[in-house]
This record gives C-alpha cells, structure tokens and sequence, in this order.
C-alpha cells in the first residue's frame, strides 16, 4: 500500500497544480483589461509609469503572454496519457515550448527583474528563477534529441514547477495579505520561496518514488 501511495503521489501534486495553474492564469487573462492600455493606478503597473515606456514595456507584454502559454501548454505536455496517445504532438509542443521558455519567458523575466521595486534581493531571486528554468529547458532539450526519455521527463517537470513559482507567488501573497504582514521584505522572501519550496518539494517526491521503485526492484519475484 505505501508503494501505491509513492506512485500515487507525484500525480496527486500534479493534479493540484494544474488546478492552480489554470486558476491563477485565467485571472491573469481576465487583467488584461489593465495592461492594454496599461492602467498604473491599479495592480502590477502601479508606480510604474515613469519608466515603463522606456523599453520595460517591450519585456512586460512579452512576458505576461508567453507566460500563461507556456504554463498552459505545461499542462499539456506533462500529461502522461497525451504523451501516449498524441506522441507526435507531444513532440510539437516540446519545441514549441522549449522555444517559448527560452527565447520569450526568461529574457522578458529576466528584464523585468531589473526594476524590481521591493529591491536587490528580489530581483536576484526572480533573476535566478529565470536562469535555472532556462537551464532546465535546455537540458530537457538536450536528453529529449539523445533519446533519453526518463531523464528528458524530470528535466521538463522541474521547469513546469519553476514556471508555477508565478503561481506560488501569488498564493504566498494572498497568504501575507491575509495575515495583515505587510513590507517590502515579504516580497523580497516570496521572490525566493516561490520557486525553491516547490523544487525542494519536487526533488524530495523524485527521491521517495526513485527509493520505492529501487525496492521493488529488488523484491525477490515469485519462482514458477
């Protein structure tokens, strides 16, 4: 039964974030009323109207589009059944999302981290996050041309879990606002958190499920 519940639980975490995912993005789209044209009295463009039509604005539309398309189509992609059934398109949305992460995601993130408002310590978080997603789609890539489809997988998943940090720093946001704890420091930690805790939780899952799989290997099979 535990090793039931060790194979189970990778996919019970997955199912939760799509939920997640799905959730956090359809509120993004539905704020797009406040991005075009950009509203600076309300939202993430308050106070930034002095400099964001100086070249931020070029990384802010990027982002927030390519954004929500490539956790979408994360979603897709880390459906074992699509990949099953669909393998060719499995392979499309591969490229197109290793394409979307590398070339849009992360150069927009990483220009936006850059004026960062609650200071240094956050924008080096979120330009970290950008830096070890873009590692982990590459090297995703990578194993995927070398036919490496296990090590392929736990490349792609680990940057579908840095690509959530959007959606865990909203969650830890919502969870300080809550809380009524207020200050530029709690940006600053979310900035880190958000992406660390999920990872840490994930590699911590992939040692559980790798251990029960090594135990059954080991299992003495029955003689006939």
């Amino acid at each position: 039964m535990q090793n039931s519940y060790s194979r189970r639980l990778p996919e019970m975490v997955r199912l939760l974030a799509c939920a997640l995912v799905l959730k956090v993005t359809a509120s993004v789209i539905l704020n797009y009323h406040d991005y075009m044209p950009p509203n600076f009295a309300s939202g993430f463009l308050l106070g930034r109207e002095h400099y964001f039509w100086a070249g931020y604005h070029w990384a802010f539309y990027l982002h927030v589009t390519s954004g929500p398309c490539a956790l979408i189509v994360g979603i897709i992609l880390m459906s074992e059944r699509f990949r099953r059934r669909f393998s060719i398109w499995h392979r499309y949305l591969g490229r197109f999302q290793t394409a979307c992460v590398l070339l849009l995601v992360v150069p927009s993130g990483g220009w936006m981290a850059l004026y960062t408002e609650t200071g240094a310590v956050a924008g080096l978080g979120f330009t970290v996050l950008g830096a070890v997603t873009g590692v982990c789609a590459l090297l995703g890539w990578r194993s995927a041309v070398r036919g490496r489809s296990t090590e392929h997988r736990r490349w792609m998943s680990r940057c579908f879990v840095l690509l959530c940090s959007a959606v865990v720093l909203r969650l830890i946001g919502g969870m300080f606002a809550v809380a009524g704890i207020d200050g530029d420091w709690t940006y600053s930690l979310a900035a880190w958190i958000s992406w660390l805790g999920p990872l840490a939780a994930f590699e911590f899952i992939q040692v559980g499920y790798n251990a029960s799989e090594h135990a059954s290997d080991r299992r003495p099979q029955p003689s006939n």
